[in-house]
């Protein structure tokens, strides 16, 4: 069973070494439930791989602080192992250095000045459907009721208000088949995506400033689709693009916009999810920053602070980890912002 009494950075590597790639967090979870239910203070709940502990003190006011329990497949970089301030290996960074700090404050803030929810989560690194968070929003949206939601996912320690949203597209370019031996019988549905390209390479992107963050959103092709056989000239191709706007935007509204950038063009929607605002004008969250201390910044990518946004729960991201380091195979995470992270959550619940 995890020792919760020991030092936050220890704590980290000894999740760090329990391997939970996603859809394998059984071990993981299980010793989080373990170490959970021997706290008098905390109601443990679970459903699959999702363990939810709350206080029941009757504070006026809930906060919630979760994390994800999977990480990426492992790519040798197990177990952990510390160089000087470093703490390395798979998960350290994103987010099992958050997920410690989070059973840390579990542990050890038995009466916390706000009723708490801890909520350790799987499957968040693979496709939605399987997410801990959306099976608990399907079938227990009440262990999910809060003022205020922290996700410890890594910022480098600085808070990151909101996300941006994500809209996936196919721009369909179509042309006439033929023979590649007689070509001008045809049309080249390939050289016909010069346009969309073009057009791509002279868009300008929004700087919006949401909520006093300012958001960096971005117009992308990820993938270019077509040809049909090596002699034969292709009649369609498909360029594949990704807008990632801000949260001032609804998920119909961006897709809006990507049709007027391609405005005579057919346009495929496949995949997309909306953003979240920032929250940070919430007294709970301005309480939190205070804490927290540091300048907010907007969160430049998807987060699931979005899932809250849409059960009504202002939420932001903070965690020890460093984004920019996630999923890599040389993953670390500083010890000393690890144990920065903790005295600023403690500054924030036990005050």
């Amino acid at each position: 069973m995890l020792d919760l009494t020991q030092d936050v950075r220890a704590l980290t590597a000894a999740i760090v070494d329990i391997e939970s790639v996603s859809g394998a967090e059984q071990a993981l979870a299980d010793q989080v439930e373990r170490a959970l239910i021997t706290l008098p203070h905390l109601k443990v709940d679970r459903s699959g791989q999702t363990i939810v502990a709350r206080t029941e003190l009757g504070r006026d006011e809930r906060v919630l602080i979760a994390g994800h329990l999977d990480t990426v497949p492992v790519a040798a970089n197990l177990p952990s192992r510390v160089e000087g301030d470093l703490l390395y290996g798979c998960g350290t960074s994103d987010m099992k250095a958050g997920v410690a700090v989070a059973l840390k404050l579990a542990a050890t803030v038995p009466v916390p000045n706000r009723d708490v929810t801890y909520v350790f989560y799987d499957c968040e690194e693979i496709e939605a459907d399987r997410n801990g968070l959306t099976r608990i929003t399907r079938d227990h949206a009440d262990w999910l009721t809060a003022d205020f939601a922290v996700l410890m996912e890594p910022t480098d320690g600085v808070i990151e208000g909101g996300c941006q949203g994500t809209v996936r597209a196919e721009i369909v370019v179509t042309g006439k088949r033929a023979h590649s031996a007689r070509s001008w019988f045809g049309v080249n549905a390939i050289h016909g995506i010069e346009p969309v390209l073009a057009r791509l390479n002279a868009y300008q992107e929004r700087l919006p400033v949401v909520d006093g963050l300012e958001y960096h959103e971005g117009l992308n092709a990820v993938g270019v689709r077509g040809g049909v056989a090596g002699n034969v000239i292709p009649d369609e191709c498909v360029v594949t693009v990704n807008y990632r706007f801000a949260p001032d935007l609804t998920v119909e509204q961006a897709q809006e916009h990507v049709r007027e950038v391609f405005d005579g063009y057919e346009v495929r929607f496949v995949d997309a999810a909306p953003g979240a605002r920032p929250g940070l004008t919430h007294p709970v969250a301005a309480a939190f920053t205070a804490a927290v201390g540091g300048t907010p910044r907007a969160k430049l990518g998807w987060t699931d602070v979005a899932r809250f946004s849409a059960l009504g729960v202002p939420a932001v991201n903070y965690g020890p980890g460093d984004p920019n380091l996630a999923h890599q195979q040389g993953e670390y995470v500083s010890l000393a912002k690890i144990a920065d992270s903790e005295r600023a959550m403690l500054a924030w619940l036990a005050s």
